[in-house]
């Protein structure tokens, strides 16, 4: 009973030929078979079955049914679901209750989706690997010896080995867009702004957006459509309601810009860069117009991502003490017990992103690092608002390789740095960015390519997302 859309699953439910109850059962079931993935911390049984049956009711009363009925929803464990755990994959808030519901939970709900479940995360969301999770690494089920990418690998393993419909993820450089690369599935960053982030445990404020994981762009699209919108517990939620309406572009003549320089880095496996090419020809065959754009601050995007993101973690981590919640290093003075619970309880990397933000924050250097990477910043958004008044999208690969071995670079904290090369440039500027599924690697892997729309312009990207979909299953 595998479901590859939503579309197709809720017929069969309207059309009688299976329940909710069916749905939920065999994702239980598809969980306890391979929990050797690890891609979830807890799985909600009992509630979930509990609330399939009641939408069942629901569906046979004939009443309305929401957008998402009976959609079985995995949540990244750093989204707040009201009376459950939500660690952030930290020992640091191992057993913290959630006393609220994240806007994103609230909206799924109200739409009728059933939560199965909390996914495995690298720590606070700081990593590309999922190497970096308190409870253990999380296997990608095409190759277990291989990571899935992170941080939001377990969201991705779970879409990916069928052990959900969809999930719910965080990206504040790549994190749903290249472990959807690496699980050959579609991760969609929507733009800053265009889902609350209220109940997202922060990371980075000014990059973190909650991104979402499906095996094709229409369940990505109805997704967005349901937890997208104003919030008024966050601020920077914008009031623009999105509908995807793909038929509304169909006339259009696609202008795609490229910057050279994403497809000739030194970085960039062969095999990769070749195929990526070839593609791009392709699309010109098939109508789309490829435009190369000049870009020479490639190498500047990773540096200026580094230093922003860690100074804002530096301060978002600070409210993890131990006193106010959280587990705690008891000790008779606060200073020790403030020391001893973060030098326990925060992992490796975590505690080297602090230190990397504590550092390019302090007095004498703030001016040296964090002064001149806004300036990169400021420079990357006026560069992509002229780019979009050219083109309707650019496209870039989502990551240098694919999935690569456990171990392989969790030695070289530089290295796995760079392996965010071609997605941090979204959450620089704000744009939103979907990684599509469309090619195989001689070593078995999957690998695709990203495309980037201008900021709240989510229905010309997944339009055109669509379409290099179906291209691509034409060739």
């Amino acid at each position: 009973m595998s479901f590859y859309s939503v579309k197709d699953y809720q017929t069969l439910l309207q059309n009688g030929k299976t329940t909710c109850v069916d749905a939920v059962s065999f994702y239980i079931h598809n969980i306890k078979r391979n929990k050797h993935l690890n891609a979830f911390l807890e799985v909600y049984e009992h509630e979930a079955l509990q609330r399939a049956r009641q939408l069942d009711e629901k569906r046979a009363s004939g009443e309305t049914t929401g957008k998402l009925h009976g959609v079985i929803t995995g949540i990244k464990d750093v989204i707040c679901y009201k009376d459950h755990t939500v660690s952030a994959g930290s020992l640091i808030l191992e057993k913290f209750t959630s006393i609220y519901n994240a806007t994103v939970v609230e909206k799924l709900l109200k739409e009728d989706a059933i939560i199965i479940g909390r996914q495995n995360c690298d720590e606070f969301a700081m990593g590309s690997s999922n190497e970096n999770s308190a409870y253990g690494a999380v296997l990608n089920s095409l190759d277990n010896t291989k990571v899935p990418g992170g941080s939001s690998g377990g969201s991705a393993v779970s879409v990916q080995a069928d052990l959900c419909m969809i999930s719910l993820g965080s990206d504040t450089g790549g994190s749903v867009r290249q472990p959807a690369d690496f699980c050959g599935i579609v991760g969609l960053k929507p733009s800053y702004g265009r889902v609350s982030r209220y109940g997202l445990i922060a990371y980075a404020s000014s990059f973190d957006q909650i991104g979402i994981f499906a095996k094709n762009i229409p369940d990505a699209a109805l997704v967005l459509e349901a937890i997208g919108g104003k919030d008024e517990f966050d601020s920077t939620a914008v009031d623009d309601i999105f509908l995807y309406k793909k038929e509304a572009l169909n006339h259009k003549a696609y202008r795609i810009g490229y910057f050279p320089a994403t497809f000739n880095h030194p970085s960039l496996d062969p095999e990769i860069a070749e195929k990526q090419k070839n593609f791009l020809n392709k699309l010109q065959d098939n109508g789309i117009e490829i435009i190369p754009i000049d870009f020479d601050l490639l190498d500047y995007v990773v540096p200026a991502y580094y230093i922003l993101t860690t100074a804002e973690a530096s301060s978002n981590l600070s409210r993890y003490d131990g006193i106010k919640y959280g587990t705690s290093q008891h000790e008779k003075e606060i200073e020790e017990q403030i020391n001893l619970t973060r030098s326990n309880y925060f992992g490796k990397e975590v505690k080297r992103r602090i230190m990397l933000g504590t550092f390019v924050l302090s007095e004498g250097y703030y001016d040296a690092y964090v002064s001149q990477a806004q300036k990169v910043r400021n420079i990357l958004l006026n560069k992509v608002n002229a780019v979009f008044k050219e083109t309707d999208a650019i496209i870039s690969p989502v990551s240098p390789t694919t999935a690569f071995t456990f171990g392989e670079k969790s030695n070289d904290p530089t290295e796995m740095f760079l392996a965010d090369i071609y997605t941090v440039f979204a959450n620089l500027v704000g744009i939103p960015g979907v990684s599509v599924p469309l090619f195989r690697h001689s070593n078995g892997m999957p690998f695709g390519l990203q495309l980037m729309a201008s900021h709240l312009n989510e229905l010309a990207l997944l339009a055109l997302a669509e379409k290099i979909s179906v291209i691509n299953e034409r060739l």
